[in-house]
């Protein structure tokens, strides 16, 4: 996906303490501005997603989220968003697409504001940006919400 001109990148992650268990997502600009959350039980998968939701509606102005996740930046990249709609929430193999009161505001979103595009970053590889993000979603996981200033903007 290519970036929309004059893009801010978020980095943002999921984590859980079990599969299913307490989930704690996070999305950051920078180490200063920065919003995490719990989410109690929850998926690895939910936190992910709802990681990029909360950036995606927290921020304004043209986007690039950055995640760990290939189910998040696969569903935007290769449009599995537009399918489901067309096949009234179900996947390609009729089934009920999982998650979908976190999918479904998120795709609106993105839909909407036109100026979002998505970009995946291997995990735990030493990339600072998603390290914090992995850091402050784990956190959140275990209840230690940290305290960061959420932009409303860049």
């Amino acid at each position: 996906m290519v970036a929309p001109e004059g893009a801010t990148f978020v980095y943002t992650d999921g984590a859980c303490s079990g599969n299913p268990g307490p989930g704690g997502w996070a999305w950051a600009i920078d180490r200063d501005h920065f919003a995490s959350g719990s989410e109690r039980p929850s998926t690895n998968q939910r936190m992910e997603i709802r990681a990029a939701l909360e950036a995606v509606t927290a921020l304004s102005g043209p986007l690039v989220v950055v995640s760990d996740s290939t189910y998040v930046v696969n569903c935007f990249r290769d449009t599995w968003w537009d399918g489901w709609l067309k096949r009234g929430w179900t996947t390609s193999a009729k089934k009920p697409v999982a998650n979908r009161d976190l999918w479904e505001p998120l795709v609106l979103a993105v839909k909407e504001r036109g100026d979002v595009a998505f970009q995946w970053v291997k995990g735990h590889s030493g990339h600072e940006m998603n390290d914090l993000v992995d850091r402050l979603a784990v956190a959140a996981s275990l209840g230690r919400e940290q305290g960061g200033r959420a932009a409303s903007g860049r």
